[in-house]
């Protein structure tokens, strides 16, 4: 079988069974120097596990950390993780595993994922899991991992059958009204925390399978942005509406809308960036920054789909259905915006005669729910 079909399959299993991980490929020149770049993927599992934060490390020898991790294989043997930055250049991350050579051959795919707060490599190109007993030391280590991941989505689950069994109440009205219902119902409080919802696990909820559903929000990187804060755009591209001044509106890259603003991929620079048909460049995000977004919002999501209904004038839900989704491909984020499947949506208004004041409430990064599988790979539904 050829080693990369085989990575790539043993990866599609990791993701089936839920399990989070990210992945590296030595070269034959960093074996031989003993460097690995840490990279994005790799970074932010290491911070969600709080494991380490590169942005708070210090340069140079002095910054350096060492700690413990394991290579799994027919055997579990712990070796020593190196984390530093350089003081070469920008001190980009890096990461060297003590007998790592031993282990891996140049342009392997090595899978990181954690186990009691350690980091555990697998090399997915010298198995396959499909081949492997269930004595094996690497299934092993997945089912104890497996079975960790699911009690957390089956007690939610069970709580949503349990709301699902009569219409519920609107507590609000607008579009939020939906969302707020049922995590008042399940007894989330409501917070702008950006964390997930429920013991990880991020809750979407929404009225029809047709409409758009909201990934993430993200503000620009203002200090790379022409336009310097939400208040800027609006002064320049927004409309009067009754007593408001607004910009409201839906963000692609296909083409312009209404307000001449699209989107737009600049790959030398790794940014996504808005433009003006004739005002130019607005603002831009690092690609960075999104792919760390929709990977933390999205690590596990509940995608509820309901249906409306008035009773004596007030607005109930029936919740019908839940898609259960993990680990988004976040290589295909920038992709699907460059295609127009994901956009981005403004939400600026200006309010109040003395003293206006400001209120952005995205952008909002945002995807059809019918293209959900281009982003998430594996997904199950249950009926409630």
């Amino acid at each position: 079988m050829n080693y990369q079909f085989k990575a790539e399959n043993n990866i599609k299993f990791l993701v089936s069974i839920g399990i989070e991980t990210a992945t590296f490929t030595p070269t034959a020149t960093g074996l031989e120097k003993s460097i690995l770049d840490a990279t994005i993927p790799v970074r932010f599992l290491f911070e969600r596990n709080n494991f380490h934060d590169y942005e708070s490390q210090e340069q140079g020898s002095e910054g350096k950390v060492i700690k413990k991790a394991f290579f799994v294989s027919t055997t579990i043997d712990e070796c020593k993780l190196s984390l530093y930055r350089p003081n070469t250049k920008s001190g980009d991350p890096r990461m060297w595993f003590s007998n790592l050579k031993g282990f891996a051959k140049p342009e392997d795919v090595i899978a990181i994922l954690f186990y009691r707060d350690s980091p555990h490599l697998i090399n997915l190109s010298n198995i396959d899991f499909s081949q492997l007993s269930a004595s094996s030391e690497i299934l092993k280590l997945l089912n104890r991992l497996s079975q960790q991941k699911n009690s957390a989505a089956e007690e939610l689950l069970l709580e949503l059958q349990k709301i699902a069994k009569a219409p519920l109440a609107a507590i609000k009205k607008g579009d939020t009204a939906i969302g707020h219902s049922i995590e008042t119902a399940l007894g989330i409080s409501a917070n702008s925390s950006r964390s997930p919802d429920f013991k990880g696990i991020e809750i979407k909820s929404g009225r029809s399978q047709r409409n758009r559903t909201t990934l993430f929000a993200q503000v620009p990187n203002w200090d790379i942005s022409t336009l310097k804060s939400s208040r800027e755009i609006l002064e320049n591209f927004g409309r009067s509406k009754g007593t408001d001044y607004r910009l409201y509106c839906t963000l692609s890259s296909k083409q312009a809308n209404s307000h001449g603003l699209f989107l737009k991929f600049n790959n030398n620079e790794r940014l996504m960036q808005e433009w003006h048909s004739s005002f130019g460049h607005v603002a831009s995000w690092n690609e960075e920054t999104l792919i760390e977004r929709l990977l933390s919002k999205h690590k596990e999501t509940f995608w509820i789909d309901a249906s409306v209904e008035r009773i004596n004038g007030v607005e109930y839900f029936n919740l019908r259905s839940v898609e259960h989704t993990k680990n988004p491909v976040a290589t295909q984020l920038m992709p699907l915006i460059t295609e127009g499947i994901i956009t981005m949506d403004h939400l600026i208004k200006k309010s109040g005669a003395s003293k206006p004041k400001v209120t952005e409430k995205g952008p909002l990064f945002k995807i059809h729910k019918s293209n959900l599988d281009l982003l998430f790979p594996s997904r199950i539904k249950y009926h409630l």
